[in-house]
Order: structure tokens, then sequence, then C-alpha cells
């Protein structure tokens, strides 16, 4: 709702159109407002395109929901410094009668930012960061543990004055001076802007040999390393972009530049020690990442219209992606000490159904599998289609391709069969279970069997039915029923669903009937006298740090059974791989495990 501050803005720039005058204020102040956020967007988009940046990151630690929630109103200054430009501005001159480019005006204005704005921003800097001033204003900005250019922005109105104080002068100054223009409004302004995204990008973009050339750079242009330094020792490099003004303040951190080639050599690179293999669900869902929208992708998934009104460019860039790309790193976080990352395979979800297409989707899953395995990492998660049983049997195909591997490969679906299991009442006598002859649906009716459950296994082919049916004990076997027909399962108020089911389909299910859902994507709850379960997941240790994105429909801090099953098989340092048929013995155990490490049902 902050944006109807905009309000009066937008209606004198409507005025102004209306009567065909083109050079008033407003509407170039509407137009900066997009340009400088789009400036922001870009070098945080960049700054967090791991698969571009990872080595060249300032700070290793990753950005989690509280900075996110911090950081939210990011642009609340945008708008200030806005609403004081239509003040300052309303008795200025038409633009119709500034020249569009002035020479003089351009030389004037960098003549006071390095005279005026420097030195103001220094002295004011430095003031902020003493006594009562940090501890009730600047020390807000600092709570950010990790800088990102949406940081830049995090401050109080006071620091939002002086800044706004700090940019304006050279461009008072220069109109003042007779030598204003368009063009050094807009050049200033998106240059302080980029400088400034830069500076918190977190990621090193200015190369250590560019200063080694030309030392006398390292007092003209400030660095992400130079800036993130003041971050985390908050008693130096006080400058806007300039250190020379640290330099003469007695301010300046000379470790910066031996910091700037650490990083530029890729230091901060570390080999993750857990890989979640995950795929692209569909085109609007693709948007759904950190480097696209933090507020999209810090949240769960949800269709929404500004989504659908980007929907012809990220459909261009799945078929950039299907002809070029290969599998990337999208996320990481941090579980006692472990790294744990989540890498991308650049196929859609329709595209997994291509017969055309499957030999290209496991040879980049192998790829990955491949390229995990040399750098060390110790277990590889398969998310829900990179393990299709028609895909690659489960992960069979790559763990028997290659059997030296180390990595383990782990299809995460006997902690998938163990939530949804352990959601069902104890007190329950009967099942329904649909998609019963998959992985998941045979491991799910042997267990209950065990456990003296009738389970009504909705299946046309009784070869499959008997093969499943023969695993069981013998004195079980009588639990595991074939039933070819929906109508069955009329009385049978628990349903297990592996399969996509109609509206029609749903109808035979009795009132009162909670669905379990272990069926991609779930079904949609049409009846409003049944319940509906979540697809099987389960919320991560407290203890995570850096976790800051959702993954797909999940809650803040969950992530899908396959994804939590590869975390349990890292942090009890199993050196087994678990593809294929699920073992059912395995099942309590590793829920157990689950629980022991603090994982728990969502």
């Amino acid at each position: 709702m902050q944006y109807v501050l905009y309000g009066p803005i937008v209606a004198k720039a409507a005025c102004e159109w209306r009567e065909g005058r083109s050079g008033g204020w407003s509407l170039h102040l509407l137009l900066l407002f997009v340009l400088r956020s789009l400036v922001y967007q870009l070098w945080f988009s960049f700054g967090n395109m791991l698969f571009l940046t990872r080595r060249r990151r300032v700070v290793e630690d990753g950005v989690d929901f509280k900075q996110i929630d911090k950081e939210w109103d990011w642009d609340n200054f945008l708008i200030l410094q806005a609403l004081l430009g239509s003040m300052a501005l309303y008795a200025a001159p038409s633009l119709e009668e500034l020249p569009l480019l002035q020479l003089k005006g351009c030389i004037v204005a960098l003549l006071l930012h390095v005279g005026v704005s420097e030195p103001l921003f220094y002295v004011a800097h430095r003031c902020f960061h003493r006594g009562y001033l940090y501890a009730h204003y600047h020390s807000i900005h600092h709570s950010s543990p990790v800088p990102q250019p949406l940081t830049a922005a995090f401050a109080t109105p006071l620091e939002h004055l002086v800044l706004s104080a700090v940019m304006a002068a050279p461009l008072l100054g220069a109109f003042a001076m007779g030598h204003g223009s368009l063009s050094l409004v807009y050049g200033y302004v998106l240059i302080f802007d980029f400088l400034r995204s830069m500076g918190y990008s977190n990621v090193e973009v200015l190369p250590a040999r560019l200063f080694d050339a030309l030392p006398v750079l390292r007092y003209l242009i400030y660095s992400p390393t130079y800036l993130s330094l003041h971050h985390k020792e908050k008693n130096c490099n006080f400058c806007l972009f300039m250190p020379v003004f640290d330099l003469l303040g007695k301010t300046i951190h000379n470790k910066a530049w031996d910091l700037n080639k650490e990083i530029r050599s890729g230091g901060n690179d570390r080999v993750p020690d857990f890989v979640f293999l995950a795929h692209v669900v569909d085109v609007i869902s693709s948007m759904h990442v950190p480097f696209v929208f933090r507020s999209v992708s810090s949240m769960p998934f949800t269709n929404s219209f500004f989504l659908l009104l980007l929907w012809p460019i990220a459909f261009s860039v799945m078929l950039l992606m299907w002809a070029f790309s290969k599998t990337f790193l999208l996320s990481f976080y941090n579980l006692r000490g472990r790294l744990h990352q989540t890498w991308v395979v650049p196929r859609y979800g329709f595209q997994y159904f291509l017969p055309f297409a499957r030999k290209g989707i496991n040879d980049q899953i192998e790829l990955a599998i491949l390229r995990a395995d040399k750098l060390g990492v110790k277990v590889v998660s398969l998310a829900a289609l990179n393990k299709n049983e028609s895909l690659n049997g489960g992960g069979t195909l790559f763990v028997s391709k290659h059997p030296d591997l180390k990595v383990r490969v782990v299809h995460g679906n006997t902690l998938t069969a163990a939530v949804i299991l352990n959601e069902i009442p104890r007190d329950v006598k009967e099942v329904f279970l649909t998609g019963a002859t998959s992985k998941l649906g045979r491991a799910i009716a042997l267990y209950l069997c065990k456990k003296n459950i009738r389970v009504l296994m909705l299946t046309l082919s009784t070869e499959r039915f008997l093969k499943i049916q023969k695993e069981a004990p013998e004195d079980c076997q009588h639990h595991l029923v074939q039933v070819t027909k929906y109508q069955a399962a009329q009385h049978c108020k628990t349903w297990i669903v592996g399969k996509w089911l109609s509206p029609r389909e749903q109808r035979w299910a009795p009132p009162g009937t909670h669905f379990h859902q272990f069926v991609v994507p779930p079904i949609i709850g049409f009846r409003r006298d049944c319940t509906y379960g979540s697809l099987a997941a389960m919320r991560l240790p407290k203890d995570v740090r850096g976790l800051g994105s959702c993954e797909y429909t999940m809650e803040r801090g969950v992530v899908h059974a396959c994804h939590a099953g590869g975390v349990v098989h890292c942090l009890e340092g199993w050196t087994h791989h678990e593809v294929g048929a699920i073992d059912v013995d395995r099942i309590d155990v590793v829920w157990r495990a689950a629980l022991k490490h603090g994982l728990t049902p969502v």
C-alpha cells in the first residue's frame, strides 16, 4: 500500500499528459523510480545467480528469512526521494526549457560529488557509527549479516534524508549554476545507484589485476570486498565510493586488496556435502527462484497475475535452457557445518514425458552425478521426476553404469513412505491405495499389511499385484486385496493417492474421507466434505543457517520428503546407495534417524 503515496505524482503526470505537456517533472520522477528499481533488481539478480558468481562471493553465508523480512520494504527510500524530488522541483523550470545534455553540468556535478558529496557522506557515516546514533539508527542497517543490493536501502528515515542530501548536492549545484540538463539528472542518479548496488552485491566484480596495473584506482573506486570489511569490522572503510577519504581519515583497511585477490581467485568456493538434484515444474514456477524476485521465492509458490505478465520472458528462457543449458547451482544453506546445495536439471515437468527427451534428461542427471562425484560430494538426492521409474529405474541406471561411484545416490522415497505412513491414524483398519504398484505404493502396501491393516490396491494388473502380494509374509498376504474400480472404496475413509484423481473419481469417497498424497502434482480438492493432505514433506532442523527460499509450494523451512531423505542420509553418514525398490524394513530406521536429527513432520 505504500505505493499509494505516488498517487499525487501519478495524477499530476496524467494531467500534464492530457494537456499535451511532456516537459513536466512528474512523469520523469515516475520513470526514474522504475529505472532505479530496475538497477537494484538487476544487481540483486546477478549477485544471486550462484551458477555465475559462487566463486567470487565475498560473504559465504546465505541470506535467511529473517534478513529478507527485515529488508522487505527496501524500496521505501525511493518513494521518499521521489516525494522530496517532487517538492524540490515544483518550482523548477519545465524540462522543455532544459537541454538534453550539457557537458559543463556533468563536469560541475563530478566536481561537487568529489568535493561535497563524498566528504559529507564520510563525515556523516562516521557520526552514525558513534554512541546514540549507532545504537538507535545505524545499527539497524548493520543487523543484516549478508550484504545485498537491497541491503543498501535498509536504513532509517534519518539516514535516507542524509543520503538524499548527499545525492542532491551535485545536481542542485549544477542547476544553480545554470548548467543543468535532463541527461545529468538521469545519468547521475542511475550511476549513483549502480555504484551503491555494486558495492553491496556481495560479488567481487573488480579484478585484482586492475588495481595492480593502476594502483591509484584503489583510492578512486571502492569494491564489494572493500565494503564487506566495513560491515564486518564496523570501524573502517566509511567512504561512499572513493577510498581516498578513508585514507585521509586514517580509517582505511589495508587488507581490502589482499582479500580482493583471494576472492577473485575463488578462495571462498566450497565443495558441498549434500546436493539435492531438482528440476523445473512449469514455466510460471520457473520464476520462483532466489535470483528473480526475492519477495516471490521467499514465500510458498502461488500463481499471480504479476508472474503471468512475465510468462513470455519465462517461456523464452525455457527454450534457451532446453537448447543450451546444463545442470546449474540454484541455492544453498548450511546445516551443522555441512554445505547443502540445490542443483537444477534445466528441464521442465512436461519434458519428462516426451519419449525423445528422455535420453537427454538422463544424460543431464548422469553428468551432474559424475560432477558431484569428482568434486567430492557425499550424497546426491534425486527430486521427483529425476528418479522416475520409467526414466532411470529410480536412479538404478546410474549406479549400475558407474559401480565405482563414491558419491551416494539417494531417491529419498524411503523417508517419503515413512512420512505418509506416520500420517495415518493408528486406529485405521482399512485403506484404499491408488498408484498401488509404483515404488511408493508397493512399500506402503507391504508395510501396512504387516500392521494387519487391510489394503485395497487399485490396479488392473493382476500380475503386478500378485508379485507384490508374494513379497508379504504368508500370514499377512490376505490383507492385500486387489480392486479394479473406485466403487470398491466407497466405504473406506482413508485414501492414499499415488495417481491423479478426477472429480468423478473422488466422488466415490464417503464423506469425511482424508486423502493422503504422493502424486505429483497433488490432486485438487473438489470435495468440501473431505480433507486433503499435502505432499510428503519435513521441516528442516532449527539450526539450519542461510535458508531464504521456499521449495515450490512448501512453507518456509519445509522441504519435500525426498530432499529430507537425502539430508538424513548425509547426516547419518550412511555409505550405501538408496535407489530402485524401497527396502520396507528400513522405513522405520530412516524415520527414527530423521527425528533424531531434528527433522519434524509438517
